[in-house]
């Protein structure tokens, strides 16, 4: 499958990354990508940037030799009602807007609590991809997650960070992926593989992937990385000001 896209990457803006912007967009462009996302952590985050930085992304050109940018935020999804850190305002000024669960900022409770919770974040408006939801951080019930993620036409993300060893939560991650995968088939519900890139030498690295893609026997067109049009529409996403 060729790759033509990578939506959930960090710069050394996020505080715990190691590329700047032009070296992450230098490094999309020699991988030949069409489409390439940054988003930024949310201020959740510690160490992250303060939420003016992402009221002046208009600054950026959204075009670099033929490939398109899209600039966002990776949201932190809070508590047990959904709740996601960055206010209205702000929200309006991003490209792309992707909701997650991380340790460092959740307050969590039972499974099915946690579930209602990433329901709820699905359910918002402004809520486009979540973030890693099997990677392990909070106990979920997957099936409501995936049919919430039908009807809102929300992507579900399949995470090649969360597989790393280094990670600590691997031997969760790996039956929790391949249990997304397995109903989004079933669904008929399309994901999206993300490398979570935190340098540049990352981005489009989805090699942890293909073992549960070709495990499931998932198919390739219910995966947007290669149909950037269809990623595009999908989460009705127009053409940037910029």
């Amino acid at each position: 499958m060729k790759i033509a896209l990578d939506v959930h990457t960090h710069t050394i803006v996020s505080g715990h990354a190691f590329s700047t912007l032009s070296e992450m967009i230098d490094s999309a462009q020699r991988k030949g990508l069409s489409l390439f996302g940054i988003t930024e952590h949310a201020p959740s985050i510690p160490g992250t940037c303060h939420p003016i930085y992402f009221r002046n992304l208009h600054v950026v050109p959204r075009r670099w030799n033929g490939m398109r940018l899209l600039l966002g935020a990776e949201l932190n999804i809070l508590d047990t009602k959904g709740t996601i850190d960055l206010e209205e305002p702000y929200l309006s000024m991003l490209d792309l807007r992707i909701a997650g669960i991380h340790s460092l900022c959740w307050q969590g409770g039972s499974a099915e609590e946690n579930t209602n919770a990433m329901v709820q974040a699905i359910c918002n408006p402004w809520t486009q991809i979540i973030s890693h939801p099997g990677d392990g951080t909070a106990k979920l019930s997957f099936e409501p997650i995936v049919l919430a993620a039908k009807e809102k036409h929300t992507l579900l993300e399949i995470n090649n960070s969360s597989l790393l060893p280094v990670r600590g939560k691997r031997e969760v991650a790996i039956p929790n992926n391949m249990e997304i995968l397995r109903l989004c088939k079933k669904y008929e519900v399309p994901v999206i593989l993300g490398s979570d890139a935190h340098i540049a030498l990352d981005i489009a690295n989805y090699e942890l992937l293909w073992p549960l893609l070709s495990e499931t026997e998932f198919p390739e067109q219910l995966i947007v990385n290669n149909q950037p049009d269809y990623f595009l529409s999908y989460l009705n996403i127009s053409s940037p000001i910029v």
